[in-house]
């Protein structure tokens, strides 16, 4: 039976990451090592796999979003979204077979590579146009789709906005259309994850289902939040608490 308090500072986790993801993406940085430290005894599957939950149910109120302003190529997208869910569930499946020693070391440093893209990452993506052929349209999609797709299964945290400068870098789309894009190919990398996860039963549903309605919550109001008010300061805020997160993680890592 796992303690009140974890599940409640694991949701107040899920309602900042779903808050701040809408604002200035960089959820998966606060959820997943928040989870780590506050799960020290469970296997890295079993806290992953539980956060694809949370993580489907913000990116599926996003997507909704956007699929009401923005016109989609619908046998792109239905292309990569099939591939992206394959290579997913092959990833989350790697993972379930990788010990605690060997992943927790890996995720503190990937965790740290992508809170410092985060933060430098500039605004991108309001003109640029690439001229592609359509065969060579479809040959980056299908190469973004694995290897993004398989990260997602693997790892997670930044699948979002590495998703974005795909669309934007190698497939010219603007800023809004790669983050409608982005969020619909996130949704299968997120589902074929939740699949694998649940056939294995690494899904502890007990912390996923409180999570994700909590991250749903913070995903709206970051949204208003975002319109109204902008992000500088939710952008410091963020920093702050991924780097005190990532430091706790590192000290609970190493004094093991």
């Amino acid at each position: 039976m796992m303690e009140t308090y974890i599940v409640v500072l694991l949701c107040l986790a899920a309602f900042f990451a779903g808050f701040v993801d809408a604002i200035v993406g960089g959820g998966g940085l606060i959820q997943t090592p928040v989870a780590m430290v506050l799960l020290p005894n469970l296997a890295v599957s079993s806290i992953i796999g539980s956060l694809k939950i949370p993580a489907f149910s913000g990116t599926f109120f996003a997507a909704k979003q956007y699929l009401k302003e923005v016109q989609i190529n619908w046998k792109l997208l239905a292309m990569m979204a099939v591939i992206a869910f394959s290579a997913a569930f092959m990833g989350s499946n790697l993972l379930t077979l990788v010990s605690n020693h060997f992943m927790k070391p890996l995720l503190l440093v990937v965790l740290s590579l992508i809170a410092v893209y985060t933060f430098i990452k500039k605004n991108f993506g309001t003109h640029q146009v690439v001229n592609l052929s359509v065969t060579k349209q479809y040959l980056l999609a299908v190469v973004m789709s694995v290897v993004i797709g398989f990260y997602d299964g693997f790892i997670g945290p930044g699948t979002g906005s590495f998703l974005v400068l795909g669309f934007v870098s190698l497939l010219g789309y603007d800023f809004l259309h790669a983050s409608a894009n982005a969020k619909m190919v996130n949704l299968a990398t997120n589902f074929g994850s939740i699949c694998l996860f649940v056939l294995k039963g690494k899904i502890i549903w007990a912390i996923a289902i409180p999570m994700a309605v909590c991250n749903a919550i913070g995903g709206w109001m970051g949204a208003k939040v975002a319109i109204s008010k902008g992000n500088a300061f939710i952008r410091l805020f963020f920093l702050i608490v991924v780097v005190s997160t990532l430091l706790r993680f590192a000290y609970d890592l190493y004094k093991n």
